[in-house]
């Protein structure tokens, strides 16, 4: 059963708090009332929100136009309708001008009150439609990125286009950080929901106990500092979409309600009696192995197969390299505005680091890296703090080094001569300048300091290359090794 619209009256008058009692309460709505303005602002700042509030004019004390105001400093959204006995236009501009939303003169009809209240759910829907809006803007761009991404993200993005007009729930995983909310939102902008709301549950965030507080909220009284009835995430996300991220961090417990929830399409909130009849497309995600998660009991199957109607499965950043220009690009060009920096060209040998380093942290951790480079613009420090990422990477997980060439195949075939054109390139241009380091990188098109990392790189700081010999070096120096090759970004003297 839905819950009832609340009304607050504000009004010094006796008669008139009646009236109006009698006339809401027989259209359905739960009326409450008050003698004064500073009574309205006190039950305003305990938290309690009303779906609307009619508010007299000509009071004692607190006269009606500063109770608005400082109830709209409170919360603008507050829908509130004023009363007077006057309709002076002054008046009726200044309530208007701090946010009341529609103006009554005593005596009125009850159809005045009626076209006021429809006023006000019309101006109501019209703020939900325009935050949607702006939600939906705020996000666009990351609509561009599938846009412009690698080939699995164009195919991820065909899947969304198929997948969400379908009213139905479906399940997002992948490693952390690698856009799985961006997934979700754009399944929602393209949806038949996409006006509604998009509310988002991280259920890692709490506890089990809050996070059922928060999933379905609690009636007064239900536990100690439920000093007011609070609707929760289900309720605020009616007709629109529920977001569960880290879906597996969910107590057994509440896994077991939501699967009830998306079965019968109603819940009770703690506490209450009432069931509430629910209208929401969910959507989870999750960073574990499904498969594991269900064995161990830290996911339920049921539940699982439940919302695994559709699914995507978003790989990480190292596995579509392809993207990180764009993506580079895509945040420098966010965060330069943001910070109101004029926008740097990241070097040559600054982007060929970032599409080689792994990225663990997907793309939280480039988001992160490229605000970075944004303010403290330092381009060669960039430079210097990738290789040290990766160095660090390579010593805390040597297991995650490249495969030898016999498990790689043609990718560890491809990097060999390309590291060799280079050693090439490099000792070509040395020898043409006599070993004139500023000259050598002037003609190699790359920067001093790319330059010299290189020469490390190769092993050709100790000394001319042998020009005549037709053995291989190995990157990094010596005779190519059985083991494992050292990462292209690590420093020179961190090689094994």
């Amino acid at each position: 059963m839905a819950e009832k619209e609340r009304i607050l009256v504000v009004d010094d008058e006796p008669s008139i708090r009646k009236y109006l009692g009698t006339l809401l309460e027989v259209d359905g709505y739960q009326v409450d009332s008050v003698t004064s303005g500073a009574e309205a602002i006190k039950k305003i700042e305990d938290g309690e929100r009303p779906d609307f509030i009619i508010l007299d004019v000509l009071m004692p004390e607190l006269n009606g136009i500063e109770t608005l105001k400082q109830l709209m400093q409170i919360d603008r959204s507050l829908n509130v309708v004023m009363l007077s006995c006057s309709n002076e236009v002054g008046t009726v501009v200044e309530a208007i001008r701090l946010g009341a939303l529609d103006y009554l003169t005593k005596p009125f009809e009850k159809a005045e009150l009626d076209v006021a209240m429809l006023k006000c759910r019309q101006k109501q829907q019209l703020r939900t439609e325009n935050k949607a809006l702006r939600e939906y803007c705020d996000k666009i761009t990351e609509d561009l990125c599938f846009l412009a991404a690698s080939p699995q993200m164009v195919r991820i993005r065909q899947q969304i286009l198929q997948i969400a007009p379908v009213d139905v729930p479906v399940f997002i995983y992948g490693e952390s950080g690698v856009g799985k909310e961006v997934v979700a939102r754009l399944i929602h902008m393209r949806s038949t929901r996409r006006n509604q709301a998009f509310i988002k549950v991280n259920c890692a965030a709490l506890p089990g106990e809050l996070l059922e507080s928060e999933l379905f909220g609690y009636e007064q009284g239900a536990f100690t500092g439920a000093v007011r009835s609070k609707p929760g995430k289900f309720e605020l996300a009616t007709k629109g979409t529920i977001f569960l991220d880290e879906i597996a961090e969910m107590s057994p417990h509440l896994q077991a309600k939501l699967l009830h929830v998306l079965q019968d399409h109603q819940f009770s909130r703690l506490g209450g009696r009432q069931l509430i009849d629910v209208d929401v497309r969910v959507l989870a995600a999750t960073n574990v192995e499904i498969q594991e998660a269900m064995k161990s009991g830290r996911l339920r199957e049921d539940l699982y197969y439940r919302l695994n109607v559709l699914s995507i499965n978003v790989p990480p950043l190292r596995e579509r390299a392809t993207e990180i220009p764009l993506l580079f690009r895509h945040f420098l060009q966010k965060y330069s505005e943001k910070f109101n920096k004029e926008p740097m060209v990241p070097s040559q040998h600054l982007m060929e680091a970032a599409v080689r380093y792994p990225w663990p942290g997907n793309l939280r951790e480039l988001e992160n890296f490229v605000k970075r480079y944004v303010i403290l613009e330092d381009d060669e420090g960039s430079f210097r703090e990738l290789l040290e990422m990766s160095a660090t990477r390579q010593r805390i997980s040597p297991r995650e080094e490249p495969a030898p060439v016999r498990e790689q195949g043609l990718k560890a075939l491809v990097r060999s001569l390309k590291d060799e054109a280079e050693m090439e390139a490099i000792g070509d241009a040395l020898e043409k300048t006599h070993w004139c380091r500023k000259d050598a990188a002037k003609m190699l098109g790359i920067s001093y300091k790319a330059l010299l990392y290189k020469i490390r790189q190769f092993g050709l700081d100790t000394g001319r290359p042998a020009r005549a010999s037709n053995k291989k070096v190995a990157p990094g120096g010596g005779t190519p090794s059985t083991g494992s090759a050292p990462s292209d970004l690590a420093p020179a003297g961190r090689h094994g």
